[in-house]
């Protein structure tokens, strides 16, 4: 963790908006279970509200997830170990997903100690968190063909990160909402062990100020962050950084800012995919 991601054709198809949602994605470098996730879910407005929980669900001991968990929307909270409120680093989460888990309908409130590790690839469909502990997500994925779905939910209340990217591969985040935030996504800027040419994309997402970074990457590694259709609220001054480039390291120091902004080599989006509300 950070020490404090067309053809001609003779006759005329019909395009379905599942043909569109999927072409739109696969311009993204989108594929596989990331496909699937965005075109089963492409109607969904990533401004949705905030759901009301049914029933709280109390967590002492992490859950383990493989195959599907679907919470029910009950809040899931910590208590005992896992009740703490503090921003250390290291802390157990309240779900940990197995290689091509998924997790759906979950709200975690507060305290949420480090919220849910994907150890593989994985997806969290419309997963809320009412107010992020350490991380709210912290992908750790070995395989640099790894998937990361992110499709629905939102977070709000993070002091630092919501989604920690230390693994590999990459990291599709979609129809999402952040608010109240430090970064939305950061790879591991000063991990002992890192990964080269990682992947972040944002695509669809409401961000709403007060916040500091949309994602941060480590230039140096090789990373890439493509950002499509990001909606920003509140943010009139735009101090919120949307993409950030840092030189990476191995030996835990706190990481170098090289620059922001479009690059069209690491940070890949233009002034038009950010709609300033």
């Amino acid at each position: 963790m950070t020490a404090r991601a067309e053809q001609r054709v003779r006759h005329r198809r019909r395009v379905t908006k599942r043909r569109a949602a999927i072409a739109g994605a696969t311009a993204l470098g989108i594929t596989g279970a990331a496909i699937v996730t965005t075109t089963m879910l492409s109607s969904a407005g990533a401004a949705s509200s905030w759901p009301t929980a049914k029933g709280p669900k109390a967590v002492s001991s992490t859950i383990p997830v493989s195959g599907t968990y679907d919470g029910g929307y009950k809040r899931f909270y910590g208590t005992g170990e896992l009740g703490g409120t503090g921003q250390d680093e290291g802390q157990d989460p309240l779900f940990k997903l197995a290689d091509g888990a998924v997790l759906k309908n979950v709200i975690l409130g507060a305290p949420a100690a480090d919220g849910i590790h994907c150890m593989g690839s994985c997806t969290l469909q419309n997963v809320w968190w009412e107010d992020v502990g350490e991380d709210a997500a912290t992908f750790k994925g070995k395989s640099a063909s790894a998937v990361y779905t992110v499709h629905g939910g939102g977070a709000r209340k993070a002091d630092d990160k919501v989604f920690q990217f230390n693994g590999a591969g990459k990291l599709v985040v979609t129809k999402f909402q952040v608010s109240d935030f430090g970064k939305l996504v950061r790879t591991c800027g000063n991990c002992s062990t890192q990964y080269k040419n990682r992947q972040v994309i944002i695509n669809d997402v409401d961000v709403t100020a007060p916040g500091k970074s949309i994602v941060g990457i480590n230039a140096n590694f090789g990373e890439t962050a493509a950002l499509r259709n990001v909606r920003i609220h509140g943010d009139s001054g735009k101090k919120i950084k949307p993409c950030t480039r840092f030189q990476g390291n191995n030996t835990g120091k706190e990481p170098k800012e090289l620059g922001t902004g479009p690059d069209g080599t690491h940070c890949l989006y233009t002034a038009s995919d950010l709609v300033y509300k």
